[in-house]
């Protein structure tokens, strides 16, 4: 990965990184019809395209398809993506059209609740369907109570969609086989590519995990297939 390309299109913790450990024993192969649900900038989709093959469904809310298509041409994967800018509480395909979902630092946004699963993303993947989620969290439930150094970086909508593996657990279990759910290991080489980089907002989240120290913060990844 060209480290001009990586650096000018993060969002977040280092997408490529979390992306490379939460598929590193997945069983991804080339022609399986992958859906990159909330790509961003597209990092992800260009690595799933590179790596394995796939036929790549990138999908974002607030990320132009037209610029993400530019981004796709400039990796030399095009031919592999499909850019798409839809809301994820709106998924405009057929049921059971997915090999596999693939979601990296996004979920949280859309997902942090009893329902999204079950009713909106499952029924457009094929039963044994791949499932592979990575987003941010927390190492235990501190809504109830927030560490006082902590009360004026986290903002109070972000406190609202990190949780804990526990709190996830339940959302996803009952609906996937091989269910797996850990705390990433990357964790700190990927929230170091990311502060390192000079996005204004990168810089505003220094002082945030400077102060957190490890302490509280993770970064979740799960896996399974679908029963």
């Amino acid at each position: 990965m060209d480290i001009t390309f990586l650096n000018e299109n993060m969002m977040g913790p280092n997408a490529w990184l979390l992306a490379e450990e939460l598929t590193a024993n997945l069983p991804l192969k080339n022609g399986m019809r992958v859906l990159d649900l909330g790509c961003g900038r597209g990092l992800t989709s260009v690595f799933l395209a590179e790596k394995f093959g796939v036929e790549v469904f990138a999908l974002d809310l607030w990320t132009d398809a037209t610029e993400n298509y530019k981004r796709f041409k400039q990796a030399g994967v095009s031919d592999l993506i499909v850019p798409l800018q839809f809301d994820a509480l709106q998924l405009p395909f057929a049921e059971g059209f997915f090999d596999a979902v693939i979601s990296v630092d996004s979920y949280h946004y859309f997902g942090n609740n009893d329902t999204y699963f079950e009713q909106v993303l499952r029924p457009i993947l094929k039963k044994d369907a791949v499932v592979a989620i990575a987003f941010p969290g927390m190492k235990y439930e501190v809504h109830d109570h927030i560490p006082e150094e902590m009360k004026s970086l986290w903002e109070a909508e972000a406190l609202e969609m990190w949780h804990s593996m526990d709190w996830w657990k339940p959302k996803f279990e009952p609906y996937l086989k091989d269910f797996r759910i850990a705390e990433m290991d990357c964790f700190d080489r990927a929230w170091n590519d990311w502060l390192s980089c000079d996005n204004p907002y990168a810089v505003e989240d220094r002082l945030m995990m400077e102060t957190d120290h490890g302490r509280f913060m993770n970064l979740i990844n799960l896996t399974g297939s679908i029963r």
